[in-house]
Parts: structure tokens; sequence; C-alpha cells
């Protein structure tokens, strides 16, 4: 089977999507060239404690099982461990992606650091900008 169980779940069954019209930090990353644009909000509690999260996605199965796994997993997550969110992690807890649809995870953890970023520059919160390379797609790249 080219896609795990997980994999397909999250696919079928996405977990927090929509959007948040009250976000503290919204990160949009992607690419219309190859196809995969993905959008997440996140809600920030007082102690820094991340309390809801919403994604939309535009792409393949892939990609939105990404999404909605990230999602999960940084969900009453302290900020800066949402931060720490890597796509081995999100691949890892889908219990794999074909090679050739790993950007997807990248996707998503670009996603999630995009939307941190946001938070803190709206909050003027001192950040490692090394955190936050700029990056797009990587299978994008010509």
């Amino acid at each position: 089977m080219l896609y795990s169980e997980k994999v397909m779940d999250h696919f079928q069954n996405p977990r927090n999507v929509g959007k948040m019209d009250d976000a503290d930090g919204i990160g949009e990353v992607g690419n219309a060239k190859c196809g995969d644009i993905m959008k997440m909000y996140i809600k920030v509690d007082d102690d820094g404690i991340i309390s809801d999260v919403k994604f939309n996605t535009f792409g393949c199965g892939s990609a939105i099982a990404s999404s909605s796994m990230a999602t999960e997993m940084i969900k009453g997550k302290p900020i800066d461990e949402a931060l720490e969110l890597s796509n081995k992690a999100v691949v890892e807890a889908l219990d794999g992606l074909p090679a050739y649809k790993l950007h997807c995870s990248v996707l998503a953890e670009e996603a999630v650091k995009a939307a941190v970023k946001d938070y803190y520059d709206k909050n003027d919160i001192e950040y490692d900008k090394a955190k936050f390379a700029e990056g797009d797609c990587p299978t994008c790249e010509e």
C-alpha cells in the first residue's frame, strides 16, 4: 500500500480544518507552481500554550494529512515546543510518506514556524532568526 492507514485517516478525516478569524499567528507557505499551499492559524494563551490551531491546505492528500497531523502535534503545547516540530516527526507520526511526498511534511513544519514567527512579530517577542530560515517548497526549486 502506498499510504499508511494514518495518512488515509488524516486525509479523509482531517483534524482542525478551518479558518480562525481571531488567530494570534498566521503562517502561509507553499508554492502555487507545485500546487501545495498551507495556511496555519494559532491561538496562544497567556501562558504561551497553543490553545487552538486550525489549517487550510490546498494540495494533495499527503499535504492535507501532514497539515492535520502537525496541528494535532502542536495543540496544547508551549509555543517554543511547537517550534521544535520537525517534518521528520510529522512523517513518523503518519507512519511514513512516499519519498516523493516528503515535501508535504516540510511544508507542514514551515507553516507552523511561519505562524509562530507571525505571533512573535505581532507581540514584539525576541526570537532566534536562525530558527526561521526562509524556505519554500523544496521540490519546487528551479
